[in-house]
């Protein structure tokens, strides 16, 4: 790790606060190029830094042999002391001018066509997969934080943060949303890799709407706005070990899932059939990022 981030990165602007605290725009003073700094305040062990933070970058940097074009390059790592206790870790991203959230603002009406949908997609998948392979599960995926360059090319950003962030995260009140968020993390039970594949048919769907597909204001509020769509799940597809149970929604949808195509009338049916793989209640059943780029949506056109 190098040792100090002043020196080389002379900050430019502030880019929004967000879970991980402030993210500035910076210019690397030796390349002149323009980077994002991302730095994270935490506890240090008797040798100076906390080993999972240590691991965690390391996993980080180890990606970057990859070079895959999908994901947000990691520059460079610095680390500051500033007590005995306390190390300042600064993450140097590579710095791109616009989150998926702008671009979809920015589209004239009625909004992206449907082959540049199919595109972003298909990006998005790549990055999603190349993570997944290296075990690495975003867990935060939105459209916040997918960027997308001025020629259009989707690169992933902030995966590998929730893990290094989290004893820090504790400490801050901002509000994470919760409408991409998967049942079973809604429901606090075990996740993994599918988690972002259900943030992953959210999206899909927003690029459609221009607008978030379940925008709930609490836990329960979400799930219940999810099976409005899905339906209510089978009892016995229910996790086991979470505290909200089936029943506790039994009132809200006697009748089944509503057919997609009614909350995202744009959609071609491959996509339709698609975002229900996507929006599988199961974790276990739901697709994967490598099976999804091989669907027959992806043919289209």
């Amino acid at each position: 790790m190098a040792q100090e981030s002043g020196v080389q990165y002379e900050p430019v602007a502030e880019i929004g606060g967000g879970a991980y605290g402030t993210v500035y725009k910076a210019r690397d003073r030796q390349s002149g190029q323009f980077v994002a700094l991302k730095s994270v305040r935490v506890q240090t062990d008797q040798d100076g830094l906390p080993l999972s933070t240590v691991r965690e970058v390391a996993l980080l940097k180890r990606l970057e042999q990859f070079d895959h074009p999908n994901v947000v390059k990691l520059m460079d790592v610095c680390a500051t002391l500033r007590t005995d206790q306390e190390t300042k870790v600064t993450l140097v991203f590579e710095h791109v001018d616009q989150d998926l959230k702008t671009y979809l603002n920015k589209a004239p009406a009625p909004g992206l066509p449907s082959s540049q949908i199919q595109d972003l997609m298909r990006q998005l998948l790549c990055g999603l997969a190349f993570l997944h392979s290296n075990r690495i599960v975003h867990r935060d995926l939105k459209p916040e934080n997918i960027l997308v360059t001025s020629r259009g090319q989707v690169k992933l950003a902030d995966f590998g943060l929730a893990r290094i962030y989290s004893c820090h995260m504790a400490l801050t009140p901002v509000v994470v949303t919760l409408w991409y968020r998967a049942p079973e993390v809604l429901l606090q039970s075990t996740y993994a890799t599918p988690v972002d594949i259900w943030s992953t048919g959210c999206i899909f769907a927003e690029m459609f709407r221009r607008k978030p597909l379940f925008c709930g204001e609490s836990e329960v509020d979400q799930l219940g706005k999810i099976f409005q769509v899905i339906g209510l799940p089978v009892e016995e597809e229910w996790p086991a070990d979470v505290k909200l149970k089936q029943h506790n929604f039994s009132q809200l949808s006697p009748h089944g899932p509503c057919p997609i195509t009614e909350v995202v009338p744009e959609i071609s049916h491959q996509g339709a059939e698609l975002l229900l793989e996507m929006l599988t209640f199961d974790p276990l059943r739901r697709i994967s990022a490598l099976n999804a780029l091989d669907h027959p949506y992806f043919q289209e056109g």
